[in-house]
């Protein structure tokens, strides 16, 4: 999961670029990266970290022009190395930066065609920079010496028949523009605004509305699955469809966790479908007591995104909501780290029980789900501690039982706590009186009722359906294999062992 922007502005843009790359952090914590043109140069910034540590003052001095694009990564493709950190840039033709958010599922075959057909080289193991050869080879075999919006949509059209998995996409293609597109699912978000100036208008690309909000851009709406959109250096609007047979089928799991509240993604809120998902989790919670006639004290959320699933359900259940735990905000989400150790002193770390809203209550937790159950089985462990009867606990997701491939780092399928295991299995496992999960149905419909015209969700680490229909059991078994715990600390150890002798060669 990534966040990615793009702006064609009237003045300078790399302000605007920061800003809205800090506003999508939490869409990706280990590597940021901008990259600007004046029209004739391109000048780039990117490594891994924070923004607010890859930037500093003589970067920012150094990225000029009215053109750009940025990357904040969290990668699930390819590794954690600061050469894997975006955009990517290639120089022919014209010269083209492309930052991606999403993960192909045909990389392997796309890099075989790229060197063999297409005489390309790949330089790293990102299906990012798979992406932007394909798309510079399309252009390419146009042999346009200024590409035209429509040449650039032909060419996103040859994209989307070679590149297969999600992904939304901003290009830019110096001399010309900037270029966004989405894959003909509109898996992966992306959204587009405008602003006006005395200048003219400016238009802006993000992965989440809320970045179009806080910078003063008007949203115009979502760049739609398969569609394209081109804005010229000077400022004009193209849009077009590109895609044979486009479908709406949006990741579902952007409302469950990953997206901000305050954002909307395909027409839907994500407040509001957070604030759905507890209603309809009451209603299962409801279904455990045969006359909804419960013995629970106390709503408690587990900070912050199962905050806004709580708050119904403790209404539809008629009882008191209550914060119980206390959140160190410095500390990163400990579903993505890469070992149960680390995770299982993170936990103690990042929150505090209150313990008078636990003592002597049967308490229910609420969560936006539940991965691993690492985390979990460590804050119902502090709740008991701070001297709760019963601790309960409720998944505003249902069971996550399957990889996800489209772009979330998700852990091998095996070490998911739910495979293969009952609800009560689960319960526990992770040390709670009982456990309710959200079902599918009604997860879809929390979202389904804000935009009746999405097709379907792409549930897969729910349901194990694949939209696109090529992820097989071997490519299953691969991606468990890259994602396992064993697999990220030999990639640590990796890169740890480069880094030193990086340094050794620095002080040798």
């Amino acid at each position: 999961m990534c966040g990615i922007v793009g702006i064609v502005a009237r003045n300078e843009v790399k302000q605007d670029i920061y800003d809205a790359l800090t506003i999508l952090q939490h869409r990706g914590q280990d590597a940021a990266g901008m990259m600007t043109s004046d029209g004739r140069h391109c000048y780039l910034r990117k490594n891994n970290g924070l923004v607010k540590d890859v930037f500093q003052s003589e970067h920012m001095e150094r990225l000029q022009g009215n053109v750009g694009l940025g990357q904040c990564r969290y990668p699930t493709a390819g590794s954690a190395s600061s050469a894997e950190a975006q955009p990517f840039y290639v120089n022919s033709p014209y010269g083209i930066a492309l930052a991606h958010n999403g993960n192909l599922t045909n990389t392997e075959e796309l890099m075989i065609d790229l060197f063999a057909e297409d005489l390309r080289h790949i330089n790293t193991s990102s299906d990012s920079e798979v992406l932007l050869n394909v798309l510079a080879n399309e252009l390419g075999v146009l042999h346009a010496i200024d590409p035209s919006p429509t040449e650039m949509f032909k060419a996103v059209g040859a994209v989307h028949q070679r590149c297969r998995g999600a992904y939304a996409v901003v290009a830019m293609v110096i001399g010309s523009g900037l270029l966004g597109f989405r894959d003909p699912y509109g898996i992966r978000p992306l959204v587009i605004g405008s602003r006006e100036t005395e200048k003219g208008t400016e238009y802006m690309l993000a992965s989440e509305s809320v970045a179009l909000d806080i910078l003063g851009y008007s949203r115009m709406g979502d760049v739609a699955p398969g569609e394209a959109v081109f804005i010229s250096n000077d400022g004009q609007l193209f849009r077009h469809q590109c895609a044979a047979s486009p479908k709406l089928v949006p990741c579902i799991f952007e409302h469950v966790y990953f997206a901000r509240p305050d954002s909307i993604i395909d027409n839907i809120s994500v407040y509001k479908s957070r604030l759905r998902m507890g209603e309809h989790l009451a209603q299962s919670v409801l279904n455990r007591y045969s006359q909804h006639d419960h013995d629970i004290d106390v709503v408690i959320p587990i900070p912050d995104t199962g905050r806004t699933a709580a708050l119904p359900l403790a209404h539809e259940l008629g009882t008191k909501y209550r914060e119980g735990f206390v959140k160190n905000r410095y500390i990163g989400r400990t579903f993505i780290m890469p070992g149960q150790q680390q995770r299982r002193d993170s936990v103690r770390q990042k929150l505090n029980a209150i313990d008078l809203e636990f003592k002597d209550k049967n308490v229910l937790l609420v969560d936006d789900s539940i991965v691993r159950g690492t985390t979990i089985t460590q804050i119902i462990q502090l709740a008991r501690e701070a001297g709760a009867r019963n601790v309960y606990m409720a998944s505003a997701a249902p069971a996550l039982r399957y990889q996800n491939v489209y772009g979330i780092d998700m852990p091998a399928r095996e070490e998911f706590v739910a495979h293969q295991r009952s609800e009560e299995e689960v319960a526990k496992i992770i040390g709670a009186d009982w456990l309710v999960y959200q079902s599918i149905e009604d997860l879809k419909k929390s979202c389904h009722e804000g935009n009746p015209h999405v097709d379907d969700f792409e549930c897969s680490a729910f349901d194990g359906s694949y939209v696109t229909g090529d992820v097989g059991a071997d490519y299953l078994a691969k991606v468990s294999a890259q994602r396992s715990d064993a697999s990220k600390r030999q990639k640590q150890l990796s890169l740890l062992k480069d880094a030193n002798v990086l340094d050794l060669n620095n002080h040798g």
